[in-house]
């Protein structure tokens, strides 16, 4: 299915007193992932949203594997698990500058109506855009 990879730099706020990356960072790691996925397909939550679609995250999963340190150049491989539907399922592999493996992750997100707040169906642009 569909990949992309995106870089980023840790910056010193991003660390704790050790110098490692706080845990907490790597939802924004996955956020950064997914939305650049959609970018490559020329979409964005902006337009998204403007469409009345929102994606909120139903579930998250991190596998710890090294730390991540000051200054470290991450890149971030956000692999499509599946077709989406009403739900869009994401897996990701963080590795470091070293080729590293850093973390390993999933998400789950839902296609709401921003209006109504239900879930709905992927919109058809998206589909098409994935080739669908």
């Amino acid at each position: 299915m569909k990949k992309s990879s995106t870089k980023t730099r840790i910056r010193y706020s991003e660390t704790d007193q050790m110098g490692v990356v706080y845990h907490g960072n790597y939802a924004q790691f996955f956020e950064l992932g997914r939305t650049e996925w959609l970018r490559s397909l020329g979409v964005t939550y902006k337009d998204m949203e403007i469409s009345g679609i929102m994606l909120p995250v139903i579930s998250i999963n991190f596998k710890f594997i090294k730390s991540a340190l000051y200054d470290d150049v991450l890149t971030i491989h956000t692999f499509l698990k599946k077709k989406p539907l009403v739900k869009i399922e994401f897996d990701y592999e963080i590795i470091n500058q070293n080729n590293e493996l850093i973390c390993k992750g999933s998400s789950v997100l839902a296609f709401m109506n921003s209006k109504t707040m239900k879930p709905t169906k992927c919109p058809d642009y998206l589909l098409e855009s994935l080739g669908f």
